[in-house]
């Protein structure tokens, strides 16, 4: 036969018990405010770091994408989808951790709720604002990172290769990229250096859009 279980009370708390349950309901009531606190901290300093990444905008660089060579023009137009992105997912994950999401709180209906219960909903929603506010910071660092890189590739990235002429002449091709007339002769700038062509000596004269092989270009 199975022995029957008792339940007795324990001994009674000591003042190191009670001093240890009353710290631990203090920090319970207080952890859903500093982490408020620390989300708005962390928000502030964000937005001011990301003003001083648009006072980048202060320097003049290259402004078309579309004079970027292919892939890059590409690949910025990613860069600034993704900042777009991460940048208002991060921002909303830290509205969330900041001020909470907007839903009502709910009580136990029929009788108060009790301090535990209401401590325990308190660090369900530390928690909740702990996570929200550790993915936004993530997404918006992953924004200013794309934002930065959108930028140097629009900046320093290599341009589309302009309009190229074809000229022949009795003494061979020549193709590339024309720079510029005068007194009847045509400056083209070519893969191996600029040539002077006298346009009076020309057979033909067309616009292409790669060299052809065997002409003074390659």
């Amino acid at each position: 036969m199975t022995p029957g279980w008792q339940v007795r009370p324990g001994p009674p708390a000591t003042p190191a018990d009670r001093r240890a349950g009353r710290l631990t309901r203090e920090l319970l009531a207080d952890e859903l405010a500093r982490a408020r606190e620390a989300a708005l901290a962390w928000r502030n300093g964000l937005a001011a770091l990301f003003v001083g990444l648009l006072s980048f905008g202060l320097i003049k660089g290259r402004t078309d994408v579309g004079k970027l060579a292919s892939p890059y023009d590409a690949l910025v137009g990613g860069a600034l989808l993704l900042c777009l992105v991460f940048g208002t997912l991060g921002a909303l994950l830290l509205l969330r951790a900041a001020h909470g999401s907007p839903t009502g709180v709910r009580l136990p209906a029929g009788v108060p709720a009790a301090a535990t219960a209401l401590h325990l909903g308190d660090h369900m929603e530390t928690r909740r604002t702990v996570r929200a506010l550790a993915h936004g910071v993530v997404l918006t660092i992953a924004c200013g990172a794309m934002l930065v890189t959108g930028v140097a590739l629009t900046w320093y990235g290599p341009e589309k290769d302009g309009p190229r002429i074809l000229v022949r002449t009795p003494s061979g091709d020549v193709c590339g990229e024309p720079v510029r007339t005068a007194a009847g002769r045509l400056l083209v700038k070519t893969d191996t250096g600029e040539i002077t062509v006298r346009l009076a000596q020309a057979e033909a004269v067309a616009a292409v859009g790669i060299c052809p092989a065997g002409s003074s270009a390659e």
